[in-house]
């Protein structure tokens, strides 16, 4: 415990870029990354593996770093080669709007269950066995997971900004019907999280807030528990919430680099062929996606997709070079930072309010592409400033 101690208050004085550092994407990201490396430190102290713990440490200390510089500190804006009128925004964002809706149309012929909702009141945990069996078309999987990640965010902070009051009720309704058809944790409570991301941006300073918004929930979990065990509540909600929250959201990001250290300390590297576009051109030990592969290995209790620090560091490059693979992601981070310099604060952590989750828990390819992030930082780019103002 002590050396955990030590350790931990080492790290912590790199807490200090964030003081010195403005709000911006890579504030908000960053943050996220940095407090998932300090589980990890902690969790080292105490894991059984047998991997270099030594040099696993410096590895996740050093990629921290030569993420947040980049992320942190290169803001510069880009000017957009072109901007919509207002009129034309007004109608990219109804198109948004409708694209959802059809989107969630197209899942609904494929998964739309009413009885999940029945099962979820319940708090029926083998709801999410049922997850595994979604089968959607490749185009109609990319659309859900843009659409749901960054159209709708982005089109909420936007009318949230105009003061367009039925479209944003719109937009957050939309994104909680995605609930029933994608069965995603993240889809449960993605409505009410941006919503209240939003509100709290009206009061509370973005850095702040940032903190707040990973501490809060979690605090929250803690404290229920201490409630339980002194008897004050009963129930399975409280063991839910703090599993889904504390444990699943929380500490699996920090677990996971524990498991792929001590996978590929013993297993071959991946060098970056786990990204689907590259199986075509190269061969692969692997043929499985990684959470999968390391499912396999361990037997634990679910797929560990895992973030950039373990998938295209560790397992990729393998812990020596992992921090060239985190500054890489800095600078990915970086980019989000100049296309939406100029926006307001409120609209940059609304409309990207579900992607620190996104970043903890699967790789940064995945993010950019699947999740939408590229498709963010694109509509970020073209938003004509004053077409985001209060009317």
């Amino acid at each position: 415990m002590p050396q955990a101690l030590a350790v931990i208050a080492g790290y912590y004085l790199l807490s200090a870029a964030f003081i010195s550092s403005e709000f911006n994407f890579g504030y908000f990201i960053g943050f996220s990354f940095f407090s998932m490396i300090a589980g990890y430190l902690w969790l080292n102290c105490f894991s059984e593996f047998q991997y270099d713990h030594h040099i696993a440490s410096i590895s996740a200390c050093a990629s921290i770093v030569a993420l947040l510089l980049p992320a942190l500190f290169l803001k510069s804006p880009i000017r957009p080669f072109w901007t919509p009128s207002h009129a034309g925004f007004s109608k990219i964002l109804d198109s948004i709007l409708l694209l959802s809706g059809m989107t969630l149309v197209a899942g609904a012929m494929y998964n739309f269950d009413v009885a999940q909702l029945v099962r979820l009141i319940k708090l029926d945990a083998d709801i999410y066995l049922a997850r595994e069996t979604l089968k959607f078309p490749k185009l109609l999987d990319y659309l859900l997971g843009i659409t749901a990640t960054a159209l709708l965010p982005f089109a909420f902070a936007c009318f949230v900004e105009r003061r367009r009051g039925g479209r944003a009720a719109a937009a957050l309704s939309l994104l909680f019907l995605f609930y029933p058809v994608t069965l995603s944790k993240i889809a449960l409570f993605s409505a009410v999280w941006i919503g209240l991301i939003a509100l709290s941006a009206r009061f509370i300073e973005a850095r702040l807030l940032t903190i707040l918004s990973l501490l809060c929930p979690v605090a929250l979990g803690v404290f229920l528990i201490v409630l339980r065990k002194l008897g004050v509540l009963q129930g399975s909600l409280v063991g839910s919430y703090f599993a889904l929250i504390n444990f699943r959201m929380m500490t699996f990001p920090s677990l996971a680099m524990d498991y792929y250290n001590e996978f590929f300390s013993k297993n071959e590297l991946t060098h970056f062929c786990q990204i689907s576009f590259l199986k075509a051109f190269a061969s692969c030990p692997y043929h499985e996606p990684l959470g999968i592969v390391i499912y396999n290995a361990f037997g634990i209790g679910g797929y560990f997709n895992a973030s950039l620090f373990a998938t295209e560091g560790i397992a990729s490059v393998g812990p020596w070079f992992a921090p060239l693979a985190a500054f890489a992601g800095g600078l990915v981070l970086a980019l989000g930072n100049r296309v939406s310099a100029g926006l307001s604060p409120r609209m940059v952590l609304t409309s990207a309010a579900l992607l620190p989750q996104i970043f903890l828990n699967v790789p940064l390819t995945v993010a950019l592409a699947t999740h939408g992030v590229l498709v963010l930082f694109l509509l970020w780019y073209i938003t004509p400033r004053t077409s985001v103002q209060h009317e």
